[in-house]
Parts: C-alpha cells; structure tokens; sequence
C-alpha cells in the first residue's frame, strides 16, 4: 500500500516537471519566436484538453 501512495505523487509531479521543462519554459524564454509560437501553440492544446475533461 505504502509503494501505490508513493507513486501516486511522485508520478504526476515528474510529468509535471517534464510538461514545465519542456513546454512552459521554451515558451516564456526562448529568443526565437517561432519556438515560442511553437512552445505556446502545445501549451494552448495540452490546456484545452485538460479542460474538456472536466
């Protein structure tokens, strides 16, 4: 029981550390706009899914 508690947090809070690394810095830091339309545009998309699913 102890191991499920585990991953229930660690789990979501490394896809939450790749998502951030991964999409939400090159949005706001990057020095070239089209990486950033790029990084905002699969920012949009994964924020618009997550609200359909409520």
């Amino acid at each position: 029981m102890r191991l499920l508690t585990s991953h229930t947090i660690v789990f979501p809070a490394l896809m939450f550390t790749a998502l951030f690394a991964g999409v939400v810095l090159p949005a706001v830091w990057s020095s070239r706009p089209a990486r950033r339309r790029a990084a905002a545009a699969v920012l949009r998309e994964i924020l618009l899914t997550v609200r359909r699913r409520r």
